[in-house]
């Protein structure tokens, strides 16, 4: 069902994305909008890995330097059936981890130094396993075209607006309106690509949980590991995390109580959990 609902909401920004092209004059100006939304974007995709990792300061570690916790990932890789990722450890007593890398021949995961002293070895294999579901299913890719069809709604979103100011955009509407109608569609399909981009996260969120679960076989636990990472993560915030980063996390490191749920990266973790326990039971 997460599967489906992100084709859904892809297909959703895809049509928004035609819908703003057309009514600003053509295809003209949508294709030079996604052009340079997909550039962007393709260079955070080939080197968000990098990126992310320096700007936390993580440190690639080998089996050398941690035995248990490399070995983990190792066997969690072999469960399922994916290369090896290079792991990282960063210096933060913020209990987090995340996944990154543009497909499973080049990922990385990190967990932070307050992760691994928070949660037990079961709880902690559940959370590697759902970055590692991250990897597996692509969501670096995923995020990145909806990051792309986001960004070139709102480029056209801003050209709406001068083109409407300015007299420009289609003239075809005889009806009058069309001036308020376009300002409208300027201020509006960029909250709701934003909208719609948010979903898409929160949906992988959701497919990373139940694919972890499959990979270590303890949905139970990475249900537990959520409940003390709710906490953790507010007890403990993560210094210089960003709103550009914070989808990569198992927990949102930027969780406020005012946050509304359509804004938000991350689903509940309430919600994250139910659906864990009910795997645990043999209700999913």
């Amino acid at each position: 069902m997460n599967r489906i609902k992100t084709v859904f909401l892809l297909t959703c920004l895809t049509l928004l994305l035609v819908a703003m092209g057309n009514l600003i004059g053509g295809q003209s100006g949508m294709i030079v909008a996604f052009l340079i939304a997909g550039g962007m974007n393709f260079f955070t995709y080939w080197y968000s890995d990098k990126i992310v990792l320096k700007m936390y300061k993580a440190r690639e570690v080998s089996e050398a330097d941690h035995p248990d916790f490399y070995g983990m990932v190792r066997r969690l890789a072999l469960q399922a059936n994916m290369p090896m990722p290079k792991v990282y450890i960063i210096p933060s007593e913020a209990p987090n981890a995340f996944a990154t890398g543009r497909n499973p021949e080049n990922a990385a995961v990190a967990a932070t130094e307050g992760i691994m002293r928070l949660l037990t070895t079961e709880e902690l294999e559940g959370v590697m396993a759902h970055e590692l579901a991250h990897v597996q299913n692509r969501d670096t890719l995923i995020g990145t075209v909806a990051a792309t069809f986001a960004g070139a709604i709102a480029m056209l979103g801003n050209m709406l607006q001068w083109a409407a100011i300015f007299g420009g955009g289609n003239q075809d509407d005889e009806e009058g309106g069309g001036l308020l109608g376009s300002l409208a569609l300027a201020f509006v399909a960029p909250m709701v690509a934003m909208v719609l981009q948010m979903a898409v996260s929160r949906s992988r969120e959701y497919l990373a949980d139940a694919t972890g679960a499959r990979i270590c076989g303890k949905p139970g636990a990475l249900a537990n590991a959520l409940r003390k990472l709710q906490m953790g993560a507010q007890a403990v915030p993560l210094k210089d995390a960003t709103p550009s980063t914070a989808h990569m996390f198992i927990v949102n490191p930027l969780t406020s109580a005012s946050m509304l749920k359509l804004f938000s990266t991350h689903p509940p973790v309430e919600e994250r959990i139910a659906r864990l326990e009910n795997m645990a039971s043999g209700k999913v």
